[in-house]
């Protein structure tokens, strides 16, 4: 995976193999509401995104059958770790801070997080 960038279009696939697991092009195609993309649209998507590491594939004949090859999870985690990295200079520090200092995260929340750290050393 390059990196956990995906346009809104390609997260918008992500989020449907996430919810509704492993799918043909036809059956992704169908969970969209009208108008619906073409076929060929979403099957373009589906490709880059296997290019990219996001999505793999199962042969059934002269169908494939695409399913998500990452977890939401790790992909937010990846998400998370590129933005900390490009806007917070790699400091998680830096992003909490952040956070603290535009009310983002309460006191009761910072003493949860000190809880989980120390439970984890």
């Amino acid at each position: 995976m390059n990196n956990a960038k995906l346009t809104t279009k390609e997260e918008e696939v992500m989020n449907l193999f996430w919810k509704h697991g492993d799918l043909f092009i036809r059956e992704l195609q169908k969970l969209y509401d009208e108008p619906r993309p073409h076929f060929n649209t979403l099957s373009t998507t589906v490709r880059a995104l296997e290019e990219r590491g996001y999505i793999s594939h199962r042969s059934f004949g002269n169908s494939y059958q695409y399913f998500a090859s990452i977890t939401k999870d790790k992909f937010n985690t990846l998400s998370l770790n590129n933005i900390i990295g490009k806007y917070y200079n790699d400091s998680a520090y830096n992003a909490v801070s952040s956070l603290v200092e535009e009310d983002k995260i309460s006191l009761k929340e910072l003493k949860e997080l000190i809880d989980l750290v120390e439970k984890r050393k």
